[in-house]
C-alpha cells in the first residue's frame, strides 16, 4: 500500500493525481484540451501520450484521483455513468451470460441491462438483494456472471449486505458489482467489503455541483482492470477533459459537502416522521429504516437522499413535488442544491408497469447544503397546499 492510500479521505481527495504543474508551478493541473499528441519520431511517444480518446493527462490525474478515493488500484472515467456500467458489462460478460439485478435498480441501469444488452443477449433477473437465500437461488440458478447492488437504493433507500452478498457471489463463481453512487466514496467503500468492481455515476455526488456528465468504473484486479481500459479505448466512451477538470474540482471538497448533505438529510427525514400527511420516510439513518443498523456499519453517515410516500397518494406527492420553491423539482441528484423528483414519471419512468415501479404516491428528495432553516420553511409551505 502506499503512503498516499495511508493518507485520509480529504487529504487523498484534495491531492491524489494533482501534481502541480513543472514549467510554471501552477497548484491546479492544466485543462489539455487537445485531441493529438507531437510524436518525437514515428511511434515516438512523450510518457505514452497518443490521442486524446486513448490518453489524456486531464483524464489520467482524475482517474488516479477517483482510484484513491474509494481505495482501488484502477479507475476510468467516461462520458456518463451508463457509458460507465455498458462499458463494465461488454469488458467482462458475453452473451449468454447472466446478472442479478436488485428489484430496487435506478430506471436507466434497468433499461440498459433489460432493454440494450438484452438485445445483445446478456440475460438478467430481479430479486430483492435483501434476501439473501433468494439471491443465491437466482445466482445458482442461472449461472451468474455479476450481482448488481445499489446500496442505498434508488429510490427506495434499501441498504445491502456487501460483505454478505460478496461472499455468495465469490462461492458461485461471480462478481459482485456494487453501484455507489447515493453513498459516495466518503461514506462508503465497497472494495473494502469484498466488492470486486465500484461504479458510479461522477455526474451526482462526486461532481457535485450540477454542471457535468460523468461515470466511473474502479476495481482492484489487473486482468479485469485491463478489459475494461481496452473497451474504454476502443469503444471511447471517455470523459472529455473539461468534463474531467469539473468533476476532479468537485471530487476535492467531496467529504465537506457530503458531511452538509447528511446532516440536512437527517433533520428533513426527522421533520417529515412528524407529518400526518406522510405514510413513511425512506432514510438509513432514521432508527427505525430496516437498513439502519447495517448502514451505520458499512457507511460512515446516512447521506443526503430521502423518499417519502404520502398519505394522500399520488395526487399528494404530485402536488408537494410541484409546489416547492428551494426544492427545484428536476432530474439528477447530489448537486449542492435542493431537488425534488416524481420517480414514477421522471427518473424511473423506464420501469414503470414492471415489478421495479415506483410507488405514485413517492416523491425523493435530493437534499442539498443550503441553510436547513430554509429547506425545512419549504416543505412547510408546500406540505400546506394539500
Amino acid at each position: 500500500m502506499s503512503a498516499e492510500n495511508n493518507q485520509g479521505f480529504n487529504t487523498r481527495a484534495v491531492h491524489a493525481g494533482q501534481v502541480p504543474d513543472e514549467a510554471t508551478g501552477a497548484v491546479v493541473p492544466a485543462i489539455y484540451q487537445s485531441s493529438t499528441y507531437a510524436q518525437d519520431g514515428i511511434g515516438g511517444l512523450r510518457n505514452g501520450y497518443e490521442y486524446g480518446r486513448g490518453t489524456n493527462p486531464t483524464r489520467d490525474s482524475l482517474q488516479v484521483q477517483l482510484a484513491a478515493v474509494e481505495g482501488g488500484k484502477h479507475a476510468f472515467s467516461f462520458a456518463s455513468g451508463l457509458a460507465a456500467e455498458d462499458a463494465l458489462i461488454r469488458a467482462l460478460l458475453a452473451p449468454g451470460d447472466h446478472i442479478v439485478l436488485g428489484n430496487d435498480a435506478y430506471g436507466g441501469t434497468y433499461r440498459l441491462i433489460n432493454r440494450v444488452l438484452g438485445a445483445w443477449g446478456i440475460g438478467h433477473t430481479v430479486v430483492d438483494m435483501s434476501d439473501v437465500s433468494t439471491v443465491a437461488a437466482a445466482v445458482n440458478e442461472h449461472k451468474s456472471r455479476f450481482l448488481w447492488v445499489e446500496t442505498p437504493s434508488n429510490p427506495m433507500m434499501k441498504v445491502t449486505d456487501i460483505a454478505a452478498l460478496a461472499e455468495l457471489a465469490h462461492a458461485a463463481g461471480a462478481l459482485l458489482v456494487v453501484d455507489n453512487t447515493f453513498a459516495s466514496p466518503y461514506l462508503q467503500n465497497p472494495l473494502a467489503f469484498g466488492a470486486d468492481v465500484v461504479v458510479h455515476s461522477t455526474t451526482k455526488y462526486i461532481g457535485g455541483h450540477s454542471d457535468v456528465i460523468g461515470g466511473a468504473v474502479v476495481l482492484n484486479d489487473d486482468a479485469l482492470a485491463e478489459k475494461i481500459g481496452f473497451v474504454q479505448f476502443a469503444v471511447g466512451a471517455v470523459s472529455a477533459p473539461m468534463d474531467a477538470f469539473l468533476t476532479t474540482r468537485g471530487l476535492k471538497t467531496l467529504g465537506v459537502r457530503m458531511d452538509r448533505h447528511s446532516a440536512n438529510a437527517q433533520a428533513v427525514a426527522e421533520w417529515l416522521q412528524g407529518r400526518s400527511e406522510v405514510e413513511a420516510v425512506f432514510y438509513p439513518g432514521l432508527p427505525d429504516h430496516p437498513g439502519h443498523e447495517l448502514a451505520k456499519k458499512q457507511m460512515r453517515g446516512f447521506g443526503g437522499m430521502v423518499s417519502v410516500s404520502f398519505t394522500g397518494g399520488e395526487a399528494a406527492a404530485r402536488k408537494v413535488a410541484e409546489s416547492t420553491t428551494v426544492f427545484t423539482l428536476a432530474e439528477s441528484l447530489g448537486g449542492i442544491e435542493s431537488l425534488v423528483n416524481y420517480p414514477s414519471e421522471m427518473t424511473h419512468a423506464s420501469v414503470k408497469g414492471t415489478e421495479l415501479a415506483v410507488p405514485e404516491n413517492l416523491i425523493r428528495l435530493s437534499v442539498g447544503i443550503e441553510d436547513i432553516e430554509d429547506l425545512i420553511a419549504d416543505l412547510e409551505q408546500a406540505f400546506a397546499q394539500l
